[in-house]
């Protein structure tokens, strides 16, 4: 009897807790509700001006000009995103609006009150900078870029030849919007590929250097209008500091990306010695090692390099089927790219600017006697010797040996 008695006492203090628990429970919940609620500063995406590309540029009076490309939402509808849409003015997907002021957040604010819509940067992919801004120095404008939440810091970066504004407002026929244009030329890798991250990078480093590729505008074809024209690389910008102190060419670029192990989307075309004519190849693989090195207090540079071609055409008469005439032209193709890494040394050198950030090198492997001359680094980088070390074969000859449309008699075997 008392036994049952136990057992019914203890199962109604379990209901009991377990009612308690329950009712705790609900007052929790009911109590953090409100807080969970997450709706109350959310912006809808009609009410968004989405930011496609940037540009900005210093005018005369030493004022910041903002100009971005707005995706225009009704385009989508109106069939303005089908191929050519932006050709002659109809149908352009995106448009242009600019804003002066004493500096981005000041232009911003102004652009801001003469749009309807929040200006979103979360889809803004290209930032142009100016050449007479970059000449002056960015570091106000990458602060605001790199502080701002919504701004991709894989959003590429390029500073263009005179004033960025006109190269967001070009309409090329083969794309939607210019900064496609210039988001598919990083992709293909024609010039550098820097992006916002990569420029932090390079300017906040021991060197304090950095090389951002250069645009301009092809001029439009005769019967196109003069919007028509579509962004191009020119070359590279060197920035020392946050100052663009040089341009190297686009052939010197080149060199510079043999130096990153960047080359891609490139077409080597050189003439071997003694020969008429030129011969054309792709490099379709390529190894990449620097090696730092200080022999009797002198600091020097090894460069190696081996890379695989595969030919694109030959202009000569000789018979790349024969080893020796392989030979005269892989040594052709050896120098080419020799000559173009000198040129590219000798540009940064001169302008003493370790773009390629060598102290980083130095100083993982000589780091006692790299912080000796730290403080003038610039100095030693300028007078550094540099050796560079070819290996370039030509792997690949196309579907034919001998060049075409020549008789046996014109064809060489040298």
């Amino acid at each position: 009897m008392n036994n049952g008695w136990r057992r019914k006492r203890i199962l109604e203090k379990g209901k009991r807790r377990h009612f308690m628990k329950s009712v705790l429970l609900l007052l929790v919940i009911c109590g953090t509700t409100p807080f969970l609620s997450g709706c109350w500063d959310r912006i809808e995406i009609t009410d968004l001006a989405i930011v496609t590309a940037a540009a900005i540029d210093k005018n005369d009076n030493d004022q910041v000009e903002l100009s971005v490309q707005v995706f225009i939402p009704s385009s989508i509808t109106s069939g303005g995103g089908q191929g050519g849409g932006s050709q002659g003015g109809s149908g352009v997907t995106t448009m242009v609006r600019h804003e002066k002021g004493a500096n981005i957040s000041d232009a911003l604010s102004k652009l801001q009150s003469k749009l309807p819509r929040k200006i979103f940067w979360g889809h803004c992919k290209v930032f142009v900078f100016g050449e007479k801004l970059a000449k002056k120095g960015i570091q106000e404008q990458l602060d605001f870029l790199l502080r701002h939440p919504q701004p991709r810091e894989k959003a590429n970066i390029y500073v263009s030849k005179g004033d960025a504004k006109p190269i967001l407002e070009s309409l090329p026929p083969l794309e939607n919007y210019s900064g496609e244009v210039l988001r598919e030329l990083s992709d293909l890798h024609i010039g550098m590929l820097v992006t916002m991250q990569d420029l932090d990078e390079m300017l906040t480093g021991r060197p304090q250097a950095a090389a951002i590729p250069i645009v301009k505008i092809l001029p439009p074809a005769k019967g196109q209008t003069k919007l028509q024209g579509i962004p191009y690389i020119v070359g590279t910008a060197v920035f020392k500091k946050d100052k663009m102190t040089g341009t190297m060419t686009e052939k010197e670029t080149r060199g510079l990306l043999w130096l990153r192990d960047e080359v891609e989307s490139y077409t080597v075309t050189f003439q071997p010695k003694g020969m008429k004519g030129k011969i054309s190849l792709s490099p379709v693989s390529a190894k990449v090692k620097i090696i730092p090195q200080i022999i009797n207090e002198k600091w020097k540079l090894l460069v190696k390099i081996n890379t695989d071609g595969a030919v694109i055409q030959n202009g000569t008469n000789l018979n790349l089927s024969n080893p020796k005439s392989l030979k005269a032209a892989e040594r052709a193709y050896q120098k080419d790219i020799k000559k173009r890494i000198e040129m590219a040394f000798l540009h940064t050198q001169d302008k003493k600017a370790d773009i390629l950030g060598l102290g980083k090198d130095f100083y993982r492997k000589y780091p006692k006697q790299f912080n000796k001359v730290n403080n003038h680094w610039d100095e030693i980088f300028a007078e550094m010797e540099v050796e560079v070390d070819v290996a370039a074969h030509i792997r690949r000859q196309g579907y034919i040996n001998k060049p075409a449309a020549l008789s046996e008699k014109e064809v060489k075997d040298k």
